[in-house]
């Protein structure tokens, strides 16, 4: 099956097709600092068969945290745990990249102490304001881009995940909803790229051109005038071209109703893939490996996507929660669907500073233990 196929991204071979997706899980340290509880986690899902981890979001910036628990890469001081991570999971013969965000409009301002910043003033549900960034803003965020990344590469990561989806700081960038700037940074697609654009050139400039970095990105944030097929498929061409080394396609924000990133609802093998259709016009368009996250459950459905060219490599979040050995059961031979519900409520414990895990999974576990 292709599916188990290698595929190499930059000088990066992975072993298969299938990534681990980046998912926040809440087990760093307050202060952001990797945990030998999350390196045990992703190493038991680098053992799991995957054949890459993107690892939960990480801020690169105090000022841009997302939330409580949140693995962290603005100082030098983070790298020693880091390594010791990606060391285990390289001996367990796993591939790692660190995934790099700024939270700027959804940036937790009571962990921060700060007014949350993005692309012009932004007035949220519960009546607080995001401030509209200085053009010295976007220079000290992007020059704190190439600096974490440069300290992911010192960690030992394999390369790197620049977030550039689910309405986050570069994410608003992108997105017309959102950017109503006047000036090279709004406007155009090009010039809402640009931001995006100059951060991963600052990046390439410390990190060089043999370290893989890769986008996060929305194919739809699923807002009215907001980012859709027409700036997709211009934005990842202008990605493209500026260098970056394969797009993970995602879609959605946290205001975005039931289009959120991560759906609640089991689906049916046929509509598997919310962003399939969006991945295989950037297919069409893109020599780069594309990557496509969304609702997969199914094995003959990530072997079909692969096989009729709707993307290069399938990334699962929720089903590895549930099953972190999954890949490893679908080679054995048993290719029953994953096991997750999708019924969100392993971000539960997330939210209330407890570390991620499938708290169905577990509830049935307790049932069948008292009901035996």
């Amino acid at each position: 099956m292709k599916v188990f196929e290698p595929i190499t991204i930059n000088g990066l071979t992975l072993a298969n097709r299938f990534v681990r997706s980046a998912t926040w899980e809440a087990m760093a340290t307050e202060d952001g600092y990797c945990t030998p509880e999350l390196t045990e986690y992703l190493l038991r899902v680098a053992k799991g068969g995957v054949g890459l981890i993107i690892s939960g979001h990480s801020n690169i910036s105090p000022k841009g945290k997302a939330g409580i628990k949140q693995l962290a890469i603005w100082q030098d001081d983070f790298i020693p745990e880091l390594s010791k991570m990606t060391t285990l999971v390289h001996e367990a013969g796993g591939r790692i990249f660190m995934q790099l965000n700024h939270a700027g409009i959804r940036t937790a301002t009571e962990l921060t102490g700060d007014a949350p910043m993005g692309p012009t003033l932004y007035e949220k549900d519960d009546g607080s304001f995001s401030r509209e960034m200085t053009r010295l803003d976007i220079s000290k965020v992007t020059d704190d881009f190439a600096q974490a990344a440069l300290r992911a590469k010192q960690a030992g990561f394999d390369g790197i995940q620049v977030h550039a989806a689910h309405g986050y700081l570069l994410s608003s960038f992108l997105s017309p909803y959102f950017n109503k700037r006047r000036d090279e940074y709004g406007g155009s697609v090009e010039n809402r790229a640009r931001f995006l654009l100059e951060t991963l050139q600052a990046v390439f400039t410390l990190t060089g051109d043999d370290f893989p970095v890769t986008i996060k990105m929305n194919a739809s944030d699923f807002l009215p005038g907001g980012f859709g097929d027409r700036e997709l498929l211009e934005t990842v061409c202008l990605l493209e071209e500026g260098g970056v080394d394969a797009i993970e396609l995602s879609g959605g924000t946290a205001f975005s109703g039931k289009n959120i990133p991560s759906r609640q609802g089991k689906l049916s093998p046929d509509k598997e893939g919310y962003y399939k259709d969006e991945a295989a016009k950037c297919k069409q368009k893109l020599a780069i490996p594309v990557m496509l996250v969304g609702g997969i459950r199914s094995l003959h459905i990530a072997e079909k996507f692969l096989q009729e060219g709707v993307c290069d490599i399938i990334s699962l979040c929720r089903p590895l929660i549930n099953e972190p050995e999954l890949i490893n059961r679908w080679r054995s031979g048993d290719t029953a669907p994953a096991a997750c519900l999708s019924d969100n409520l392993c971000y539960r414990p997330v939210r209330e500073g407890k570390s991620l895990y499938c708290v169905t999974k577990d509830r049935i576990k307790e049932k069948k233990q008292i009901n035996a």
